[in-house]
């Protein structure tokens, strides 16, 4: 029975993942995100090839069905009396990632999931993490002016504080195993969100990666 829950919210969350904002915003504007800039269909490339407002709307839609896939999960495993709630909202995490980045729709080439796992810390409802994670984001691109830096420094922080706050009796864990469990699911999350950025790290290395700038469409294509 609880195996079938895990694979349930994984299989939801996966659902909730197809929601590409960025392709239906750049449908909806007549282009296709992922023939304009770096080809990624997500925040970033959005507000470069788009601009301001399309970054924005990109990065809420994509933060939010994570928030949405997760609220639900604690919604209803709480209606249904299961114990250990916080690990079936690491598995629905994990499909809004998996939806994100590999929508079957689209050939299985998606986003890199940032946005999507961003809010995991929102969906959590646990204030810390989600201060800590906007923290680190916002300090990491204020200084270096990388994106990727930000993006892996938030990654790296979620997971490690995730599991600072779960061993530390947050989230009320019942079972030594199922904590174990969820943070590993956490971290395979964190993982595939580095591997998403092997090229931007590549490029960090080569000191060739593109630093934060803000255009248009019109600049970007001309």
């Amino acid at each position: 029975m609880l195996i079938l829950a895990r694979i349930l919210c994984l299989a939801g969350g996966y659902c909730f993942g197809l929601i590409q904002t960025s392709y239906i915003y750049g449908k909806l504007h007549g282009i296709d995100i992922r023939q304009h800039g770096s080809g990624n269909a997500g925040t970033t490339n959005a507000l470069r090839v788009l601009g301001k407002k399309a970054g924005a709307i990109v990065f809420l839609g994509d933060l939010f069905k994570s928030v949405a896939a997760c609220t639900l999960t604690h919604i209803i495993m709480n209606a249904l009396g299961i114990e250990n709630v916080y690990l079936y909202v690491i598995y629905s995490a994990a499909g809004v990632v998996l939806g994100h980045n590999f929508p079957f729709y689209m050939q299985f080439k998606g986003g890199k999931g940032i946005a999507a796992t961003s809010g995991i810390a929102i969906g959590l409802l646990d204030w810390r993490i989600a201060l800590i994670e906007l923290l680190l984001f916002v300090l990491c691109v204020a200084i270096t002016k990388y994106v990727s830096v930000g993006s892996i420094c938030l990654l790296l922080g979620l997971l490690v504080s995730y599991v600072l706050f779960a061993y530390h009796g947050s989230f009320g864990f019942t079972s030594d195993a199922k904590k174990l469990e969820s943070c590993i699911v956490l971290a395979l999350i964190v993982i595939l969100g580095i591997a998403r950025h092997s090229a931007n790290i590549r490029r960090l290395i080569n000191g060739t990666e593109n630093q934060l700038t803000f255009g248009s469409r019109k600049k970007t294509e001309s």
